[in-house]
Formats: C-alpha cells, sequence, structure tokens
C-alpha cells in the first residue's frame, strides 16, 4: 500500500488542504483515466489545461489533487496540494511512486536536433552484443531487455518513464539510453530521474514553433546538463560551437568528441562508400557498417560513451563494427536495374543536408541524385523553404511533396516549401501532393546507378491526415514501386 506522503519528498509543496496519510492506488494527469483513489495533477498543456478537469476527475474518484492554482470549490475528504509547477511536481512524484528506479541502474541520455535515435539505439544494440541487460528510451521504440514497446513520443512523459524504469528493474536491466528532447527537458519530464552521463550531438534549426527563439532552445538543451550530478560524465560534440555551451553550468566531469577539433574523442575518415566507412577512432583502425560524415559522429559519442562506462576500448571497437543502421536511418536498398532508395528521416534543414552530402559524396557524377521531400503539418513552418533550397540546389531532381500534413492543407504546405526554390532550380523541381505518386515518380526518373532519397519520414510507418493515420511506410512502398519497375 502505498501512502499519499510517503510520494511527496522533492515535491515543492506550497499549499495543503487534507490529510497525507491516505492511501492512493495511482497518478494520473488524464482526467478520463482517473479512478478511486487516484492522485490526479491539473497540468497546463499546450492544447488543454488539466485544472479544467479537476471536478470531473473528483466525480471519477480522485481523493488528491496536485495543482498549481485551488479551486474555487473545495470538496470535503479530497486533499489539495498546491505546488509552484505541476510537470515538475508530477515528475518528482513519479519517481517516488515507482521506487526511484533510475538509480538502479546507468542512465545515459542523448540530446541535440539530430542523431540522438541511432545514438540510442546503437548504444542499446552494442551493450546487447557485449552481453548486458539494456533498456532503450527511444522516438523509434522503447525496449525492456528482449521486450519490444512501442514509442509515442522522442521522451515520453514522467510517469511513462519511471514505469518502463521500474520495468528494467524487475528484468535486471543494468543500463538505459534514453532520447532526450527539448520538449521533454523544457516540460520537466526527466525531473528526478538519476542520470550516469549526457551525450550532447549538435544543435540546428528545429522546433521553433515550440520554442520562441533559437537562443531559447539551445538553454533548454543546455539545461539537461546544468542538472547532472557530479557522479557522471557529460560528452559533447566541440565541433558544434553550441558544444561548449553545454559545458558552462554542470557539474559532471566534461569530455569532449570531434572530427575536426581537438578532443578526447577523434575519429578521421579514412573511406567513405556506400557499404561503409573506414574510421580511425583515436589511434585504431574500424571499419563500421554505417556511412556518412553524420554517422561518424554518431560513432563516436557511441565510442565515447561506451568506454566512459566502463567498456574495453578495443571489445568497443570490434562491437561497433558489427552494429547495423536503425530502422528510417540512412536505410536503403538496390534493386535489380541497380537503383538505391535511400529512406532517411531527415526533417531538419541539418538534417537533409547532411543525408545529401553524404550521398553527394560518394557518388559520382555518372548518377543522378532525386530527391523526394516534404515538411509535417502543424509544425515551425519557417524550415519548409531552407528544406526545399538545400534539396533544390544539391540535388539531380526533386519532388516536393505531402509529410505528415496533419491538420493542414498539404498544397499550402508545399506553396511554403516552394518559396525556398531558387529560379535556376525550378525546371529540376515538381510539386506531387500525393506522396506515394511522388515516390512512384522518382522511381520512373530514375535509371540505373541512379539514387532515390526518400526524406523526412523514417522509420514511421503512417502518414497523419486531418487527425486520422493511415498505413504508410516509405521503405515498403518504395520497395514494391522498385519491383514492379522490374516486371
Amino acid at each position: 500500500m502505498i501512502i499519499l506522503k510517503d510520494i511527496l519528498y522533492r515535491v515543492a509543496i506550497e499549499v495543503v488542504k487534507g490529510s497525507t496519510e491516505m492511501p492512493i492506488h495511482k497518478i494520473e494527469f488524464d482526467s478520463r483515466k482517473v479512478e478511486e483513489n487516484d492522485v490526479f495533477v491539473a497540468i497546463r498543456g499546450t492544447v488543454s489545461n488539466g485544472h479544467d478537469f479537476i471536478e470531473k476527475a473528483i466525480n471519477l474518484g480522485a481523493t488528491a489533487i496536485v495543482c498549481d492554482t485551488l479551486p474555487e470549490v473545495i470538496v470535503t475528504g479530497v486533499t489539495y496540494i498546491q505546488v509552484k509547477d505541476t510537470n515538475t511536481a508530477l515528475a518528482y512524484l513519479a519517481t517516488n511512486y515507482y521506487g526511484n528506479p533510475s538509480q538502479n541502474l546507468k542512465l545515459v541520455g542523448i540530446t541535440g536536433t539530430n542523431g540522438k535515435t541511432t545514438i540510442a539505439s546503437l548504444l542499446y544494440q552494442l551493450f546487447q552484443k557485449a552481453g548486458y541487460k539494456v533498456g532503450l528510451l527511444s522516438t523509434v521504440k522503447i525496449m525492456v531487455n528482449d521486450i519490444e514497446y512501442k514509442a509515442t513520443h522522442t521522451t515520453p512523459d514522467s510517469l511513462t518513464i519511471n514505469h518502463y524504469l521500474a520495468e528494467m528493474n524487475a528484468a535486471g536491466v543494468e543500463y538505459c539510453f534514453m532520447e532526450v528532447s527539448s520538449h521533454g527537458i523544457h516540460q520537466k519530464r526527466t525531473e528526478g530521474l538519476h542520470f550516469a552521463g549526457g551525450v550532447f550531438t549538435n544543435l540546428s534549426h528545429d522546433h521553433l514553433d515550440y520554442h520562441a527563439t533559437f537562443a531559447e532552445y539551445r538553454d533548454v538543451k543546455k539545461s539537461f546538463f546544468d542538472h547532472l550530478p557530479k557522479t557522471a560524465f557529460a560528452l559533447t560534440n566541440v565541433d558544434d560551437k553550441n558544444g561548449a555551451v553545454m559545458f558552462q553550468n554542470t557539474s559532471a566531469r566534461k569530455l569532449t568528441y570531434a572530427l575536426k577539433s581537438y578532443a578526447d574523442y577523434k575519429a578521421q575518415i579514412l573511406e567513405n562508400q556506400l557499404s561503409g566507412l573506414l574510421l580511425k577512432i583515436n589511434e585504431s583502425e574500424v571499419w563500421v557498417r554505417l556511412i556518412g560524415t553524420f554517422n561518424a559522429y554518431n560513432l563516436l559519442a557511441i565510442y565515447g560513451t561506451a568506454v566512459e562506462l566502463g567498456l574495453d576500448k578495443l571489445e568497443v571497437l570490434r562491437l561497433l563494427s558489427e552494429l547495423e543502421s536503425v530502422s528510417g536511418r540512412f536505410q536503403y536498398i538496390v534493386s535489380d536495374q541497380k537503383i538505391t532508395a535511400v529512406v532517411d528521416y531527415a526533417h531538419t534543414p541539418d538534417a537533409l543536408e547532411n543525408v545529401i552530402k553524404t550521398i553527394n559524396d560518394i557518388r559520382t557524377n555518372n548518377e543522378q541524385l532525386i530527391t523526394v521531400v516534404g515538411c509535417g503539418g502543424d509544425r515551425d513552418k519557417t524550415k519548409r523553404p531552407i528544406m526545399a533550397h538545400i534539396a533544390s540546389s544539391m540535388s539531380n531532381k526533386v519532388i516536393i511533396t505531402s509529410d505528415n500534413p496533419r491538420t493542414e492543407d498539404p498544397i499550402d504546405i508545399i506553396a511554403d516549401m516552394e518559396k525556398g526554390v531558387e529560379p535556376q532550380n525550378q525546371k529540376k523541381t515538381l510539386s506531387i501532393v500525393d506522396r506515394k505518386q511522388a515516390i512512384k515518380t522518382a522511381c520512373q526518373l530514375a535509371g540505373p546507378n541512379d539514387i532515390i532519397l526518400i526524406a523526412g519520414k523514417g522509420h514511421e510507418t503512417y502518414q497523419e491526415i486531418q487527425g486520422v493515420r493511415h498505413d504508410f511506410d516509405d521503405m515498403k512502398i518504395v520497395k514494391e514501386l522498385l519491383e514492379q519497375l522490374n516486371k
């Protein structure tokens, strides 16, 4: 039996009305899920305000309410706990309710604009290969050792995080690798967690629909490192101009990685082919199956993290050579006609530029690059023309299409993108609203040895249109279309 007062440790309480000695069932911040003897936490979200649902939660059986503003009507028999910030309170309530599970394993958080999923997923893969029980909290999926759960957010809510960390404790998991998004940090979802380490990848234009300025976006990322304990390590990419910023107020042990600058973990690309990379990491050479400069950075971050967590350097190099690419991250197939199709999650200007540059570094002038790209609806509109500019200036042909339009008209999104196409690139740019038709057109335009890049959705197996998710898998569709061309 859990008593209310036992889960209030470290919660910044301003006012208590009622008893904290009562037994509680569970914690909820969604009033629709409230049951008898639950604690309801009223969260102020971007769409709705949980304080508007306090009465509903009580009617459903909630016996304790955590809020930042006390309601006008106080119900007898219900305990009200007023706090300064309900997001922070929820995080501490969750860690206490689940027995502080992050204390019982080595949790590493990976943050930055690009590379989070690849680094977290490949660290999970590497530590599994090394014989450890491992956990993963990522955009693609949640793993509790060998058991897979579906992910809904890059960084889940604090209740979900602690629930799965507790599952990991029960399964004997020793290490967990977790993507930490700017939304997650800003909404205090990682508050109260004990991290063994933090990794910074890079920072570029993204989420400016949520964060007012780039400086705010950067400072939110930095705050993750500000809160790391002295016992943790902070590993940052110093080739990124924001890398050093992450170190400014951290108590953690500071470590660096880079391809161009002096760093604790340094790599050099010796060969870059479609079949893989030959890297020199510090003084040792290793052949890996991943390709591109951006993956050289990812692999260097993985190497540094594994070594800092105590793995043998030579063993880590051996394991790096066995790693396989993450679903939807530079995932490619080659058709019978020798057409290469690459599916990548690149949905930011920086990620798109990186993936196209990687392809252009590998190909000769004998092949053409055909890029299929779209932008999501109800998201940062300022990056749309930039994405189209990058694609049209760096590819031989470009097809602008739908991504996840959500509640926006895809024609409007495409019109925003078209503003970034310069006059000299307009002849090689097409706009096709239907994504499947856009991919089909790219396949029809491609000849032997040509490369088709399908950017933006990566691992996603749906397309969201007017609030409805339709089955849509870029890799599955391009495979089928290329096979049809062979018939």
